[in-house]
């Protein structure tokens, strides 16, 4: 029997990925939904997540779709009333949000889950598996995209914890910290912020990685072009190329596997298996290297941005 579960959280993302995710599985059963401003045609809705906890005492899992500015808030008040959480990356605002989110998860014995989307694309368990014997020599990312495209109109993200072009960079950043065989530590960075906002708009980074060979990451948000969310893994053993934000690998130009966007439904999968087994799964690597880049970083302003 699927298990019942609310969405809080209406917006682009919950519309494009985690609606349709749990609608077409078989492990959960849409109940409610929480938002100030949109619904579901059919689904309970409430406009307060305090309304659903206090009505709803048979849901016992809250997934979280908001941004990450407010969520601490939410993850808090749902954890504390003993239910499941699962939280849409970023996890939070902060580190340390995280971190007390674990605690209380732990101390009301539920499970909370930190996804990142993009460690469940298509290729990405073919790509670490392929890399794990092996020497690598040099890595390089470039994560472009066109923020109107894909965030339209969307003004939290330019606003202070919405972290700005590491909203899509912290994905390259949760593929990387899940196919290499070793950890990487940020060395250096430099971040361009647009004059008129709080968050960057482009980012370049530079990673050490045990035995020296060289790792960078080159992120924009500008770009008008063919989006691109590509990582190159030059090893002793030959060339891999990672593209499609994960969704499909090369071996020395080889097409080795390509497929379907299934992430959000390997999403809500895992979380079924968490909740079933009581565990909770709060991986924070990849923001660990955003709170390392805002700290190292080298400011440069550059021009206003306008949606």
């Amino acid at each position: 029997m699927a298990e019942k579960i609310a969405l809080v959280g209406i917006g682009k993302i919950a519309v494009d990925q985690h609606i349709p995710s749990i609608q077409a599985g078989s492990e959960w059963e849409l109940a409610a939904t929480v938002s100030r401003n949109a619904s579901v045609d059919g689904v309970e809705s409430y406009t307060e997540l305090n309304a659903l906890l206090a009505a709803r005492p048979d849901i016992k899992t809250i997934s979280l779709a908001i941004p990450p500015q407010p969520r601490f808030a939410y993850a808090e008040a749902a954890l504390k009333a003993g239910r499941h959480v699962m939280l849409e990356k970023p996890p939070g605002a902060t580190l340390s949000e995280c971190h007390k989110l674990e605690a209380l998860a732990k101390d009301a014995g539920v499970t909370l889950f930190a996804t990142w989307h993009s460690r469940y694309a298509n290729a990405v368990e073919a790509t670490k598996t392929w890399l794990q014997d092996r020497t690598i020599t040099s890595v390089e990312i470039v994560w472009k995209e066109d923020v109107r495209r894909w965030h339209p109109g969307q003004e939290w993200i330019w606003q202070a914890g919405g972290l700005g072009v590491f909203d899509p960079g912290i994905n390259a950043l949760s593929v990387l910290t899940e196919i290499l065989p070793q950890q990487v530590h940020l060395s250096s960075a430099e971040l361009e912020f647009p004059e008129n906002r709080d968050t960057p708009i482009a980012a370049n980074l530079v990673f050490d990685y045990p035995g020296g060979a060289p790792v960078n990451a080159v992120f924009d948000w500008r770009h008008e072009g063919r989006q691109t969310w590509d990582i190159d893994v030059v090893t002793n053993d030959g060339k891999l190329h990672l593209s499609n934000g994960g969704a499909t690998l090369y071996i020395n130009d080889n097409l080795v596997q390509e497929g379907p966007d299934r992430e959000y439904a390997a999403l809500y999968h895992r979380m079924a298996q968490l909740v079933a087994n009581g565990k909770s799964d709060v991986d924070l690597s990849p923001m660990v290297h955003v709170a390392d880049a805002f700290t190292l970083g080298r400011r440069i302003v550059v021009a206003p941005f306008h949606f």
